[in-house]
């Protein structure tokens, strides 16, 4: 089988096994935040952990369970930064679940608190020397990556505005609501609204903006951000949104593939037995 063949192959395999995660999550029909949060289980950890290590090397999967679990770690070396900035995920994450179920929505002043949650005592002191801060649009040219890409700082905040309009105001159909997160998020990471924290927090609001519609969240997975940042050039570059969404979509089958009830996923139906191996 040639290595185009195998593509789509792959392609069509992720495409079935998404719309059967889709199917999963719908059924369960999650209105509270009691019911999302037993939905997402290990996943909220998860998600924090490969969030956060996609901006910082020294976030470990095992400092970020032991904050999760028991909002502190034993035996820890590391510098304080990166601490902070786990515990400002875990808090960022019981926002997320309660503003799910006050129904709120998302807008400008959910975004900057996001922000502010996420990176609070985090900026450096450049930035506050200059009157950057957390929860707040930036006030400096902050670009980025090889496009150095960053809306204006007098553009910023009308730029948001729109994008965040958009969501709200288009009909958003059921077969369209990835393809619309991708939208958000490249774009939302294109602006650059703030002086730090885009990432982790445009990854953050991409879910919340898809649990809000019934719709699976998604971990992006530290080992791929090299695909991950592919398909941000390439919204970049030419405004191309087919390999977000596509990757989008890849990341969601497997942040969901393995975390079904076995009955719900064929994958597990078929595991091997020991006989397979004898």
């Amino acid at each position: 089988m040639s290595e185009t063949e195998t593509e789509k192959q792959t392609g069509g395999e992720n495409v079935e096994a998404y719309g059967e995660i889709l199917a999963w999550w719908k059924q369960k029909n999650i209105q509270t935040e009691a019911e999302l949060a037993e939905a997402l289980h290990s996943v909220g950890v998860l998600f924090a952990f490969h969030s956060g290590k996609q901006e910082n090397e020294r976030v470990t999967w095992h400092d970020t369970r032991e904050i999760f679990s028991h909002d502190g770690v034993t035996d820890y070396s590391g510098d304080l930064l990166t601490l902070l900035e786990i515990r400002n995920a875990k808090i960022a994450y019981t926002f997320f679940l309660s503003a799910f179920g006050e129904h709120r929505a998302l807008d400008e002043a959910f975004l900057l608190r996001l922000h502010k949650l996420l990176t609070r005592n985090t900026y450096d002191a450049r930035r506050y020397e200059i009157g950057e801060r957390p929860g707040t649009f930036k006030r400096h040219g902050f670009v980025t990556g090889r496009y150095e890409v960053g809306a204006p700082p007098e553009d910023t905040a009308e730029e948001t505005r729109e994008l965040l309009s958009e969501l709200r105001d288009l009909p958003l159909p059921e077969e369209k609501l990835l393809t619309a997160g991708a939208y958000f998020h490249a774009r939302l990471e294109n602006i650059r609204p703030f002086a730090d924290g885009n990432g982790t927090t445009g990854r953050l609001a991409l879910n919340y903006f898809l649990v809000s519609h019934n719709h699976p969240p998604v971990v992006i997975h530290e080992e791929d951000r090299a695909a991950y940042l592919g398909a941000l050039e390439s919204w970049d570059a030419v405004q191309d949104l087919r390999p977000m969404r596509t990757f989008l979509e890849e990341q969601l089958v497997k942040t969901w593939s393995r975390r079904r009830k076995p009955a719900e996923s064929k994958e597990a139906a078929s595991a091997p037995k020991l006989h397979d191996f004898l």
